[in-house]
């Protein structure tokens, strides 16, 4: 009896410490996140290199870029300095360079560009203007008999120019003194545009941007994408 009761006692106590070991729940590592290093400059070095970084990235965001992707430009900061052959041709990344820029550009001043080309669609339809077919705009204020000049001559004209919202940006007549040009170093709807007219006369130019000063504006008075006016007298033709 005592032998059988034992013999049914080792399987029971056997089962009985297998089920409590199935039943303890895993132990969980705890891994502590590493200690935030703080980076400080310690050297010249150092220093320069980070200033030569926030220079070149705050140029950069004034120019419309958020952000670029890093490991590339790491990369290349290394491979011209340790004279390594570039990933691309410089070709290539220059053309890759202005795509962007544009990309950018056109997306910080698409208000711009939107507010221009809903003006010249309007304009369009006013009686007396006519749109060539580069998308110029013109509409004759005094008729003149003279003779037109050519895209390589010089002319002699006033004029004055201004953005559609009506701020002036330049003008011959505030400065009484004509100004003598070449026609194939203006903006290309002076180009166009002059050669339309005969001397003695006075236009007014409705310009796209891409006839004018296109992407990148002049200056601080005319923006990029800028539609512009101008009225502009021719008074003499000087030749080439």
């Amino acid at each position: 009896m005592n032998k059988i009761f034992i013999g049914l006692l080792i399987p029971f106590c056997a089962f009985s410490a297998a089920a409590q070991t199935k039943r303890k729940a895993p132990v969980k590592k705890v891994v502590k996140p590493a200690a935030a290093t703080t980076l400080a400059p310690k050297t010249t070095l150092d220093s320069a290199s980070y200033t030569f970084g926030v220079s070149m990235a705050s140029n950069m965001k004034q120019s419309g870029l958020k952000s670029l992707n890093y490991t590339f430009l790491t990369k290349g900061f290394k491979d011209a300095f340790a004279g390594e052959e570039r990933l691309i041709t410089a070709e290539a990344g220059q053309k890759a360079a202005n795509n962007l820029y544009k990309t950018v550009t056109q997306e910080k001043f698409a208000p711009a560009i939107a507010e221009g080309k809903a003006f010249l669609e309007k304009n369009k339809k006013v009686p007396g203007v006519i749109t060539t077919a580069s998308g110029l705009q013109y509409q004759i204020l005094t008729p003149g008999n003279g003779i037109k000049p050519t895209a390589t001559d010089t002319v002699l004209v006033n004029y004055k120019g201004s953005l559609i919202n009506g701020k002036q940006f330049d003008s011959s007549y505030d400065r009484n003194e004509p100004l003598s040009l070449s026609l194939d170093r203006v903006i290309p709807a002076w180009t166009e545009g002059m050669q339309l007219m005969p001397t003695g006369s006075k236009y007014k130019f409705f310009v796209p941007y891409h006839l004018g000063y296109g992407e990148r504006g002049a200056g601080n008075d005319i923006p990029p994408f800028s539609t512009l006016i101008f009225e502009v007298e021719l008074l003499k033709v000087n030749g080439k």
